[in-house]
């Protein structure tokens, strides 16, 4: 990995909106948005292990990258069409790369192989990947304000929990209630 890659992870982390409108400009960067989010999925697996053991590594990988893509999507669409300002000019590949690293703080979660601090880890790791998130989608979407942009990220993340869990309900892969 590169030092400009792994910059890249720890700015993204820091919530630095110049990251955001850095990797919304760069084209070359999608590769690395895309390995943020297995490095996140693989990090949830790993810190997760005595929930899910390896299984759960690969399904919370593949989900990882599937929700990924579904919330851009939904992210742009709503963003785009729905909830627009004037100045917003964006497409599906800005928001993959921008949302991509907007996982940089979901690293954490694989100190969640640590029993008494698993509880709080994935928590803090969710909050902090959401303001990333906001962050991310006020950069790409060019919005001036903040609020704009939680009020798509709400609507998108509602949309694509209910989507991802009816893929997992259809392949019957759904974790079971305890």
């Amino acid at each position: 990995m590169s030092s400009n890659f792994i910059s890249r992870i720890f700015r993204a982390a820091r919530l630095d909106a110049h990251l955001y409108e850095e990797v919304e400009a760069d084209k070359t960067s999608m590769r690395q948005a895309m390995l943020v989010v297995i490095l996140s999925g693989v990090a949830a697996g790993v810190g997760s292990i005595s929930h899910g053991g390896y299984l759960g590594i690969a399904v919370g990988t593949v989900t990882a990258l599937v929700g990924w893509y579904i919330w851009a999507f939904l992210t742009y669409l709503i963003g785009t069409k729905f909830l627009p300002e004037p100045q917003t000019k964006s497409d599906v590949g800005e928001l993959l790369r921008t949302i991509g690293f907007a996982s940089s703080p979901g690293l954490i979660r694989v100190l969640g192989v640590v029993p008494e601090i698993e509880r709080f880890v994935f928590p803090a790791a969710s909050i902090w990947m959401i303001v990333a998130m906001v962050i991310a989608v006020r950069q790409a979407l060019d919005y001036k304000g903040t609020m704009r942009a939680v009020i798509v990220c709400v609507i998108g993340w509602v949309i694509q929990i209910a989507i991802i869990i009816t893929i997992l309900s259809f392949l019957n892969i759904l974790p079971k209630p305890v």
